[in-house]
């Protein structure tokens, strides 16, 4: 039995589809095929039902798919030790990040690189659910986001600040002066606002129907920085994260009232799985920019 047999049953299971799975591998189907059969030799058991429409796990593949993620996992976790060993002279940090978080990565992620020229970084963007789940199929090593209300308890998160929702507007704004603000307050602006499933925008959504109000949304973007342009175009205003504007001068975030406002910004890793040193890195950077912008 060798690993490349069971990363290719893992992906076989994930996706219950043969050419998915030889394209997401980047090999023919012929050899996928090929390769489960001599598994399936080697193990005495048929590992899949598959006919020309549909393929299932048969009893035996399910059972094999807990040890194989064992087993798959224990081997990427020797190779990411021994990678460590070699000072980060080589190797790879898998980041997942929330469109809320990329002004900040992008600043740490440049220092990275800086000091560790040598490490490649891969960075996905996409909402805090699809990472979560690409972090618990061993396909990150870590995400940055909020804090989620319900999260998986294979994850382990480490706090890194406290935030608020706020409503960003420029500095010059009437209302740039105010402490904070409520829904009451900005209900009668027109809004260009963070899409639909992400976080910030989830926070609002529970803060409008708690309050019963509705905003003037004009456009709804899944980008930060498209926003924050518009808002410095237009008259529109915009609702993101108050750390979201804490590199940017010309604009400001008033806190939004309510404690259904607050956030968290979280830096998730796998419960039991060796944390690359790149991670613990990436880790430490990250709260050196906390704390010089003092989030």
């Amino acid at each position: 039995m060798e690993l490349r047999q069971l990363r290719f049953f893992l992906k076989v299971s994930e996706t219950l589809n043969f050419s998915e799975a030889s394209k997401q591998l980047y090999i023919t189907q012929s050899t996928l095929t090929q390769t489960i059969k001599q598994l399936e030799t080697e193990l005495g058991v048929v590992l899949f039902d598959r006919n020309s429409h549909e393929v299932h796990l048969t009893e035996a593949g399910k059972e094999l798919v807990d040890y194989a993620n064992r087993t798959v996992t224990a081997a990427d976790d020797c190779m990411a030790r021994m990678t460590d060993l070699t000072q980060m002279k080589c190797g790879t940090l898998r980041i997942g990040v929330t469109h809320s978080f990329s002004l900040m990565t992008a600043e740490v992620v440049t220092e990275f690189c800086r000091l560790y020229p040598n490490t490649h970084i891969d960075i996905t963007y996409l909402r805090m659910e699809e990472l979560i789940d690409k972090l618990c199929r061993h396909e990150l090593d870590v995400v940055l986001s909020y804090k989620p209300t319900h999260i998986s308890k294979k994850v382990e998160s480490v706090e890194l600040f406290k935030d608020q929702l706020g409503v960003v507007v420029p500095q010059d704004h009437e209302l740039a002066s105010r402490p904070s603000l409520t829904l009451a307050d900005i209900a009668n602006y027109s809004f260009a606002l963070p899409a639909k499933g992400l976080q910030a925008r989830n926070v609002l959504e529970r803060l409008l129907v708690a309050h019963n109000i509705t905003l003037n949304t004009r456009v709804e973007l899944n980008i930060a920085t498209p926003l924050l342009r518009l808002v410095r175009k237009s008259k529109m205003l915009t609702v993101l994260s108050c750390s979201a504007v804490a590199t940017t001068p010309d604009l400001c975030a008033i806190p939004l009232e309510g404690e259904e406002s607050s956030m968290v910004g979280c830096f998730h890793t796998l419960k039991g799985v060796y944390r690359k040193y790149a991670a613990d890195e990436m880790l430490r950077l990250l709260k050196e920019y906390i704390a010089f912008y003092k989030m």
